[in-house]
């Protein structure tokens, strides 16, 4: 059993009432302000800890110029295998003359219907054997290759971390040498086939493939441009109970007692609900300034045209008293 948070009496399990049979506080709301402030002090930590996963997030895809570069240059190659990255064309006895050409989705049909049991056997012959032995290592490098892009691209969302830049670097390279390897070995898989049915067979590299590689290069190279520039991340300013977060770490690291941190805490939070009262009775002192102006304006109109009311009346008064006058002198 547990022990009594104040006198430390230890519990047992007859003592079920909330009070301490030996010093009589009540266990379940003794210093509840204090375990309160601690459960507030961690829950704000915690959202320090994910508002800078969030900056570092943010600033790997939209932080600097050179970010938004890196995450076009990301999806560029995926799109450059969508060009024509190699052509085969084949014929034979009775069988017209057929080219294709081979990108992303030529490769995945061919994955998909690909019958491996008859390609390792066919690596195995004497006469093909070393060209389909490249056909089947070419097709390995090109899917590690894209492989690599796409765990790079996805890569991007912890390029902020401690080893983030290294990491997309090392994705990078591996894809160019996959690239490469994967047209080394297609070329040396239409040579070899090539040379046993010369009348029937050829293949060739497309203007794709070259154009996958330079993506990948210049993928490579925004990267490293940015582990050298090394763009500085946003982050959001975070408070802990008033306290900006870095004050407070080096309030925690200097041994100041969590009393004179709470302390702090409560003197910032009293003198921003201060702030904020004062701020409101400006407002409304101004909001009243501006209807007395208002009443001012209103009462000096209606001054204004009880002015000019009374000089008309007195006008028509005295037109009046002109009129009956010469009435008078008329009638005499």
């Amino acid at each position: 059993m547990a022990n009594c948070p104040k006198c430390g009496y230890h519990l047992k399990l007859t003592d079920y009432k909330p009070n301490c049979p030996k010093c009589g506080i009540n266990i379940v709301y003794y210093n509840m302000d204090e375990r309160l402030q601690e459960e507030a002090d961690v829950a704000e930590l915690d959202h320090v800890r994910v508002q800078k996963k969030i900056d570092r997030l943010k600033a790997s895809f939209v932080g600097s110029p050179y970010s938004l570069v890196r995450l076009a240059l990301s999806i560029l190659p995926i799109a450059m295998l969508m060009l024509p990255l190699a052509k085969v064309t084949f014929s034979g006895p009775f069988i017209e003359q057929k080219t294709t050409s081979i990108n992303a989705v030529t490769i995945v049909n061919t994955i998909s219907s690909l019958n491996f049991d008859n390609l390792f056997k066919m690596t195995g012959s004497k006469l093909l054997g070393a060209g389909f032995t490249g056909y089947a290592v070419s097709l390995i490098a090109v899917l590690v290759s894209l492989a690599m892009v796409v765990v790079s691209l996805i890569a991007l969302m912890a390029a902020n971390g401690p080893k983030g830049n290294i990491r997309n670097i090392i994705n990078n390279s591996i894809a160019i040498c996959a690239a490469a390897v994967s047209a080394v070995f297609f070329v040396k898989f239409a040579s070899g086939i090539g040379s046993a049915f010369p009348e029937f067979f050829s293949g060739k590299l497309q203007f794709g493939a070259f154009a996958y590689i330079g993506a990948l290069l210049l993928l490579l190279a925004i990267n490293i441009i940015i582990t050298i520039k090394k763009p500085p991340v946003k982050y959001k300013q975070c408070y802990i109970g008033g306290i900006p977060y870095e004050e407070y770490e080096q309030m925690i690291a200097d041994g100041v007692s969590m009393e004179e941190i709470h302390a702090k805490m409560d003197k910032i939070l009293a003198d921003k609900e201060n702030a904020r009262l004062a701020e409101e009775r400006k407002k409304a002192m101004e909001k009243e300034a501006k209807e007395l102006e208002e009443l001012e304006r209103k009462a000096g109109k209606f001054l204004e045209k009880t002015e000019d009311k009374a000089e008309e009346v007195k006008e028509e008064a005295g037109e009046a008293a002109d009129e009956i006058k010469e009435e008078t002198e008329d009638k005499e």
